[in-house]
């Protein structure tokens, strides 16, 4: 009876070391995959601010010399597309989904890609003209321009929560502005411009996923846009950057520069797979608000041309608000639509990028 006792103690007690070292070790797991996962966000957001200040700097500074952001961003597409086909097709790295057809190409794809490149030549062209933090608040304006053109396409209902929240965008706008003591219009509408370029890339992806039922990684939306947005570009560039470049000296002194620029361009778009991969919507949206403080504030100590008054601040606090607000809002919406349409052993993990995804600007 004695050893029967010891032997049940002896075998107690082994279970106890074994569940606190499975406790251990899960702790330990659970500890990696949440440094990891705030290391991505960190990187997101270093990589987002830094590409911005980098392409101010590429396109107004004297030491580069290169003032041309339909260049720029057709390097960046380019180098985009070689990128996407060499992980994808050569290295086989990153998988591209299926399901895309010539059909949906032609009618969805190409556009999104035509917007896409739209989107980021007024963009970069408006740093020409205006300091990155006015930029920056000026881009607050987007899911006012997304909400109007989801409402005219049918894809958003019009209500007094939305109109209330897109007030209060509005209004916060234009108080910064308001605020700004050098506005330079013309730099204003590119901005503008590619507010608006954004916002139809964003319905044109909404159509895509909601009534072509066709879901995207960014590595895969990457490897079907870039191509398309660098041939949108090439035509323009053509006819109005080919001639000044070749004419302007050699420009090309500084490739290292620029392949760096654009190297970095594609690590932000990779950085955004990673965040989407390990986080949720509502992380990337966060990240995306803290990302745009950090390069409002730090390029008043960056650049010369940025001066920020505190009716700046303030306008673009309330702007923000709003935002907050509505991404709140749209997480909601996205999540009783998840639960709506769910299926028993659906484990897809593909990725609707219709808020998700982000830009070089």
């Amino acid at each position: 009876m004695k050893e029967r006792r010891r032997s049940k103690v002896v075998i107690g007690e082994d279970h106890h070391s074994v569940s606190d070292s499975m406790a251990a070790d899960r702790s330990r797991g659970f500890m990696r995959e949440e440094f990891v996962t705030y290391a991505y966000i960190l990187l997101y957001i270093a990589l987002s601010s830094g590409q911005i200040f980098f392409n101010k700097w590429v396109l107004s500074s004297k030491e580069i010399n290169f003032p041309y952001p339909l260049g720029l961003t057709l390097l960046h597409m380019i180098f985009s597309s070689l990128l996407c086909f060499l992980l994808t097709k050569v290295l086989k790295i990153f998988k591209v989904e299926e399901g895309m057809t010539l059909e949906i190409y032609v009618t969805s794809v190409i556009p999104i890609g035509a917007m896409f490149a739209m989107t980021l030549w007024l963009g970069n062209t408006a740093y020409l003209y205006m300091s990155v933090s006015f930029a920056q608040m000026l881009k607050a304006i987007m899911p006012v321009a997304v909400f109007v053109l989801g409402v005219a396409a049918g894809l958003e209902m019009m209500s007094c929560r939305m109109l209330l929240i897109m007030s209060i965008i509005s209004f916060g706008v234009l108080v910064a502005s308001y605020g700004e003591l050098n506005i330079n219009w013309i730099g204003v509408v590119y901005q503008m411009g590619g507010v608006v370029g954004e916002a139809l890339r964003l319905i044109f992806m909404e159509i895509l996923v909601k009534r072509k039922g066709v879901k995207l990684n960014p590595i895969s939306l990457m490897y079907y846009v870039s191509p398309c947005s660098a041939v949108c570009l090439f035509l323009p560039w053509i006819f109005l950057e080919k001639s000044k470049m070749e004419g302007n000296g050699p420009w090309n002194s500084h490739s290292l520069v620029l392949t760096l620029n654009s190297l970095c361009t594609f690590a932000l778009n990779l950085s955004v797979f990673l965040v989407i991969s390990h986080t949720s919507a509502l992380t990337i949206r966060v990240a995306g608000v803290v990302k745009d403080w950090v390069v409002v504030l730090v390029s008043a100590l960056l650049f010369a041309d940025t001066k920020l008054t505190v009716i700046n601040l303030f306008g673009y606090a309330i702007a923000i608000a709003g935002v907050a607000a509505y991404n709140n809002h749209k997480l909601k919406k996205e999540a009783s639509s998840r639960v709506t349409n769910e299926t028993p052993g659906d484990g897809s993990e593909s990725i609707a990028l219709v808020s998700h995804a982000k830009t070089e600007r």
